[in-house]
C-alpha cells in the first residue's frame, strides 16, 4: 500500500514546482547517492571523502553541473548531525557552493529521514521526496528508493533505535538491502515496473547496486562480451589483441560477480522474460573500497561514471578500454563505464515499454 501511495504521488500532475529541475533547454546533472557521512573511524565514508570533496569542487561545480544527493548523505541512524557536520566541514563547504547558486537538491533516505523532524528545522538546503527532471522528452524521477519498502515506511524509526543502540556500539555494519541480493531485485523490480508503465526514467539509489538502462554489472558484462565476440572475427593487429585482454577481463569479473551474488539472484531479472527497457538507472554510492558511482544526465547524453585514485582502480577499468578523464593536479580520474544518448533510450522505452 505504502508503495502505491508513492507512485501515485510520482504520477500526480500537480508535482511541487519547487521540485521540478528542467534542463530541456540546457544543464548538466549529477546524481550521487549513499555518502553515509559519519564522525569515527568506521565512517563509511573515509575511504572516498577526499576525493568526493575534491571531485565535487573542481569537476562539477566549476563546470557548471547541478548536484542531486539523492538520499542516505547523513548517517544519521547513528550519529548526531552536529558532529557529522564538523567530521565533514569541507565537504559541506562544497555542498553551500552548489547552494548558493541554487544547483543543490537533495531527497531524503532512510538514513537521513529525521532530517524531516522539526529539530533539524535549521538545516540549510531544502529537503525533497523525489526530484522531477524535465528533459524536454521524457521525464526523469530522482528518489532514494527505500519508499518502496514497507519495513523502511513503516518501522524506519524502529530500525533507527536498533542500529544506533545495538550495531553501532558492536562496530556491526548495518543491516540494509545493499547487502542482500533477494532485497535488492525486489526494490529495483518495483522501479523498473513503475517506470515502465509511465514510460519515464527512474534514478534511485538505496541499493548500493549500479543500473545503467535496467542492467546491473552482471547482465551488462554478459551483453558487452557479446558484443566483443562479433568485433572479434573482422578485427587485427591490436585490436585483435585488446579485444582478447577486454574479454579476459571481463570473464574475470563476471567470476567475481558469481561468487558476491549467489545463483538464485542472478538468475532473476528485472524484465522476466522480455527484452529490457532502458528506463532505471541507479547510481550505485559512495562507499566502494577503490571508488564511487554516480550518474550523470545532460540534455543529450546519461552516464553511468566511477571515480577512483591513482593506483587503485579495479582491474577491469584499466584494461578495458574506457574512456578517462583526470583532474588536473590532483590523483583522481572519472572513467565513464557506460553512456548512451537520451533520444535513443527515450525510443527504446516508447517501442518496448508496451509489454
Amino acid at each position: 500500500m505504502a508503495d502505491r501511495v508513492f507512485f501515485s504521488r510520482l504520477a500526480d500532475s500537480e508535482f511541487p514546482k519547487s521540485s521540478i529541475l528542467d534542463i530541456s533547454k540546457g544543464g548538466k546533472v549529477l546524481v550521487i547517492s549513499d555518502l553515509h557521512m559519519g564522525t569515527g573511524f568506521r565512517d563509511d565514508l573515509n575511504n572516498n571523502g577526499e576525493m568526493l570533496t575534491c571531485l565535487l569542487e573542481e569537476y562539477y561545480f566549476k563546470n557548471g553541473w547541478v548536484l542531486i544527493l539523492n538520499g542516505d548523505i547523513e548517517e544519521l541512524q547513528k550519529y548526531s548531525l552536529d558532529k557529522i557536520r564538523e567530521k565533514w566541514a569541507g565537504l559541506y563547504r562544497v555542498f553551500n557552493l552548489f547552494a548558493a547558486e541554487n544547483r543543490l537538491y537533495k531527497t531524503i533516505g532512510n538514513h537521513d529521514e529525521q532530517l524531516l523532524m522539526k529539530k533539524y528545522g535549521s538545516y540549510p538546503y531544502p529537503l525533497h521526496s523525489v526530484v522531477k527532471i524535465e528533459t524536454g522528452a521524457f521525464p526523469a524521477y530522482v528518489y532514494h528508493g527505500h519508499q518502496l519498502s514497507k519495513i523502511y515506511v513503516m518501522f524506519n524509526r524502529l530500525m533507527g533505535v536498533g542500529v544506533r543502540y545495538i550495531l553501532k556500539p558492536f562496530g556491526i555494519k548495518n543491516i540494509t538491502d545493499a547487502r542482500s541480493p533477494y532485497r535488492r531485485f525486489h526494490i529495483e523490480k518495483k522501479a523498473y515496473a513503475f517506470s515502465l508503465q509511465n514510460h519515464c526514467l527512474t534514478i534511485i539509489g538505496h541499493t548500493h547496486r549500479p543500473l545503467f538502462e535496467s542492467l546491473g554489472r552482471f547482465e551488462y558484462i554478459k551483453f558487452e562480451i557479446e558484443r566483443l565476440c562479433r568485433d572479434y572475427p573482422a578485427s587485427q593487429g591490436e585490436d585483435r589483441s585488446r579485444i582478447e585482454n577486454e574479454v579476459n577481463a571481463l570473464r574475470k569479473e563476471l567470476g567475481k560477480l558469481k561468487r558476491k551474488e549467489g545463483r538464485d539472484s542472478i538468475r532473476q531479472s528485472l524484465y522476466g522474460d522480455e527484452l529490457p527497457v532502458p528506463c532505471l538507472f541507479n547510481s550505485g554510492c559512495a562507499l566502494g573500497k577503490k571508488g564511487l558511482n554516480a550518474i550523470e544526465i545532460t540534455t543529450e547524453d546519461i552516464a553511468l561514471v566511477y571515480w577512483f585514485t591513482e593506483g587503485k582502480s579495479k582491474k577491469f577499468v584499466k584494461r578495458g578500454g574506457y574512456e578517462l578523464e583526470g583532474i588536473p593536479g590532483k590523483p583522481y580520474f572519472r572513467a565513464v563505464l557506460n553512456k548512451n544518448k537520451l533520444d535513443y533510450v527515450f525510443a527504446k522505452i516508447k517501442l518496448l515499454g508496451n509489454q
